[in-house]
């Protein structure tokens, strides 16, 4: 049986020389590949039974929808600023080259709901620790946080310390 890791795709000097670029859209078009990805994000989460699971634009859409629907939870959206239609709140936060803003919808999670967050990819952490800020803001008890994949040579998970998260693949590099 394969693993996930044999489902991506190794791109080395893109986007720049020196950088190899880990490629998921082959896990994706794959069907015994996206099975595989979304069963191990499902393992990582379960034992954690989150009242509500938030994935973040845009892949973590991907990854996190079926997992809430395999579980029977409720599913809600991190989205970049202005693409939410009803009243939100917003953080923002520092990219390598300036800033970025999400948003979640005001009443997507209710006080004192276990969350658990679900992404593709644990980078620097940034868009994450966002997340987890509009979550507690809310009210919300983030329990679990869990990629399909982490660069762990940037260093993501320090500024998620205290939480409890888990990737399927983990790189050492960047």
């Amino acid at each position: 049986m394969k693993k996930i890791e044999d489902y991506v795709t190794n791109i080395p000097d893109f986007p720049e020389p020196g950088i190899i670029f880990r490629d998921i859209t082959t896990v994706l078009q794959d069907a015994d590949g996206l099975q595989l990805a979304i069963d191990s994000i499902q393992e990582k989460i379960k034992e954690a039974d989150p009242d509500v699971i938030v994935g973040l634009e845009s892949r973590g859409f991907i990854f996190g929808m079926p997992v809430a629907y395999n579980l029977h939870k409720p599913f809600v959206l991190v989205r970049k600023k202005g693409k939410l239609p009803r009243e939100t709140v917003e953080t923002s936060y520092d990219l390598e080259y300036g800033s970025a803003t999400i948003e979640m919808h005001k009443d997507s999670i209710k006080p004192g709901q276990t969350v658990a967050i679900v992404d593709d990819l644990i980078a620097t952490g940034g868009t994450v620790e966002a997340a987890v800020r509009l979550i507690e803001e809310l009210g919300g008890k983030v329990v679990k946080i869990a990629f399909l994949m982490e660069l762990a040579g940037l260093k993501g998970r320090e500024k998620l310390a205290g939480y409890d998260v888990e990737s399927v693949i983990c790189y050492d590099g960047k």
